[in-house]
């Protein structure tokens, strides 16, 4: 179990160092100097309050969506709908907090219930196709995704649009998500998506239902012997995880966005995956990760122009950390890895 432990915190650690090392080497190679490049990453995610906050803000949806993904994975449901089920919540936040009548902090706690709801039921319909048809959810999470995509466009071009330019009216002021620091962006959402990140790492791993949850994608034939209801536990999988995106997107649209513009969201969902996966879907890793992330996305533009390093080489670093913590979990399956593993740790404990 330890020894389980200890690969799970060395295989991402190690991923994150062999990325950053070959990515030095690109720097090196396009003729600048990587330390002083690493140097102003660094500045443009921490250098001032400004670029801290920002780095947080821009870690928050980020922590929604892997943590959306982490959860779903936990029990054997590959949940590829975060993207959708995040923009399903930022549509019906914007959508009551709009048309409800009334502004306040009351309407801000409507706005957030509603968006949580949209994405449990924007997560619901694809469960219910793998659930009671068989259907792939990977395909149909997916196909998800674009729908929302789509609705979203036609709220912001049609049903919310404001005037002439596509986009909806913003949140009003009164409605909006408070910040911590009146100086600063950084919103109440984030203090939700960490609580929330504590609270799924309590229920899987130290409550009798979250042990069940978790028996189920471990072996869901053995688990439906041990008299586990294997549907039932993957549909609350994805209502649950597709409720979490949409907190997030109700967080961010009231806390940080204001308005659904073209483009809003894109990504998001598969980041979401690429965080879990790297974070050996642990719900407290997967913030941290998410975090890691946002540091490389704020301090990159500010490397880019202190130094001439184009934001492309953070892009190919992430893309290589997501690649190693992949197949560093997947090789750790081979007989001979896993057998070569046990051994070195066994020497290190005769020593």
């Amino acid at each position: 179990m330890q020894k389980t432990k200890t690969l799970n915190v060395l295989i991402p650690v190690l991923s994150i160092l062999l990325a950053f090392f070959i990515g030095m080497l690109i720097i090196l190679a396009l003729g600048k100097n990587p330390i002083e490049a690493i140097g102003y990453l660094m500045k443009g995610a921490f250098g001032s309050k400004t670029n801290l906050a920002n780095t947080v803000v821009r870690s928050m949806p980020l922590i929604f969506t892997g943590l959306c993904t982490c959860f779903a994975y936990r029990c054997g449901v590959f949940n590829l709908g975060g993207e959708g089920q995040f923009l399903a919540g930022a549509m019906a936040a914007i959508t009551v907090s709009l048309l409800i009548g009334h502004e306040g902090w009351w309407v801000s706690i409507v706005a957030v219930l509603a968006g949580t709801v949209a994405g449990g039921i924007w997560g619901l319909l694809p469960g219910i196709l793998k659930t009671w048809r068989g259907i792939n959810e990977m395909i149909t999470t997916i196909m998800f995704n674009y729908v929302a995509t789509l609705f979203m466009g036609y709220l912001y071009t049609t049903a919310l649009r404001e005037g002439s330019v596509p986009q909806t009216a913003p949140v009003p002021d009164a409605t909006k998500i408070g910040r911590i620091f009146p100086d600063l962006r950084i919103t109440w959402g984030i203090v939700i998506a960490i609580v929330l990140g504590i609270a799924i790492w309590y229920f899987l791993f130290y409550t009798s239902k979250g042990f069940q949850l978790r028996a189920v994608g471990f072996n869901p034939v053995a688990s439906s012997y041990n008299g586990l209801s294997v549907k039932k536990y993957m549909l609350t999988a994805f209502i649950v995880s597709g409720a979490i995106a949409g907190l997030g997107g109700a967080a961010d649209v009231l806390g940080t966005q204001f308005r659904l513009i073209s483009g809003y969201g894109g990504g998001y969902g598969f980041d979401g995956v690429a965080l879990a996966l790297i974070a050996q879907l642990h719900p407290l890793a997967t913030v941290a990760v998410a975090y890691f992330f946002a540091v490389l996305r704020v301090g990159s533009t500010t490397m880019q122009v202190g130094t001439g390093v184009p934001t492309s080489v953070i892009d190919i670093i992430q893309a290589l950390v997501i690649i190693f913590a992949v197949a560093g979990s997947s090789m750790m399956y081979l007989p001979k890895v896993r057998k070569f593993v046990t051994n070195l740790f066994e020497r290190k404990e005769a020593k």
